[in-house]
C-alpha cells in the first residue's frame, strides 16, 4: 500500500434539510505533509466530534482504487482526491484482508486500524445524491479509520507497512457486513465482542446479537 494523496478539509457551510450547517468532509489534497495526532489531523476540520475524530476515529484512510468505480457511477461531480472525506487516499487498501486491530508505520506515524467508515448523510452532501449511501454499503469497501499509537508525519508517496497482524481474524470486510445484514453470523459477532482494538461503544453495540 501507497499513500497517492493526503488530504485535508476546511469548514465547509451547506444547507440541509432547510437548515445551514458546517461540514469538513470537502477534503481536498495538500502537497506538504499532514500531522496524525491522537484525536485528529492537525489542521484538519471536524465539526461532529460525536462521530468524527477522537481517539478510535483520527484517521480515516480509503482505497485509491476504488475511485474508478464511484466515477463511473457519478460522472458528472468534479473529482479530486479526498471526494469521500478520508485523510488518507491508499492503493490496493483491502478491506477483506485487513484486520480491526492490525497496527500500520505510515510515513512517521504508528497507526491501529479500529473499524469501518459508516456513511451518513454528509457523504451524500458531497456527492449531491444520498442515494450513494445505500451504494456505499452494498459495495462494501468502506475503507477504514485508524487510532494513532505514535504521532507522526505523512507525505504523499509514503508507504503503508504493516507492523503487527491482529491474532483476532474480524477483518474491516466483515465487520462491515455484520452491521449491515439482517442475520448476523454469530462467528462474526463473537470475533468482535472479543476485539481488544474495537471501540468498547461497537463491541457493547453488537452485544445483543451474540
Amino acid at each position: 500500500m501507497k499513500i497517492v494523496a493526503t488530504n485535508i478539509g476546511k469548514p465547509t457551510k451547506v444547507e440541509w434539510n432547510g437548515k445551514t450547517i458546517t461540514t469538513g468532509i470537502y477534503k481536498y489534497p495538500v502537497d506538504e505533509p499532514i500531522l496524525l495526532q491522537k484525536e485528529e489531523v492537525a489542521n484538519d476540520t471536524v465539526v461532529d466530534r460525536e462521530n468524527h475524530g477522537g481517539i478510535y476515529k483520527a484517521c480515516y484512510l480509503f482505497n485509491a482504487n476504488n475511485y474508478a468505480f464511484w466515477k463511473k457511477q457519478y460522472p458528472n461531480l468534479n473529482w479530486d482526491w479526498g471526494m469521500f472525506g478520508e485523510n488518507l487516499t491508499v492503493t490496493n487498501l483491502d478491506e477483506s484482508i485487513i484486520r480491526i486491530g492490525d497496527i500500520y508505520r505510515i510515513g512517521h506515524a504508528l497507526v491501529q486500524v479500529t473499524q469501518p467508515r459508516e456513511p451518513c448523510y454528509k457523504l451524500g452532501i458531497r456527492f449531491k445524491n444520498q442515494s450513494i449511501l445505500k451504494k456505499f454499503i452494498e459495495h462494501q469497501k468502506p475503507g477504514m479509520y485508524a487510532r494513532v499509537i505514535e504521532d507522526g508525519e505523512v507525505t504523499k508517496g509514503d508507504g503503508v507497512q504493516l507492523v503487527k497482524k491482529s491474532n483476532n481474524k474480524l477483518t474491516i470486510k466483515g465487520f462491515y457486513k455484520l452491521l449491515y445484514m439482517k442475520s448476523k453470523d454469530k462467528k462474526i459477532v463473537q470475533l468482535a465482542i472479543t476485539n481488544e482494538a474495537l471501540p468498547k461503544y461497537k463491541k457493547e453495540s453488537v452485544k445483543k446479537w451474540s
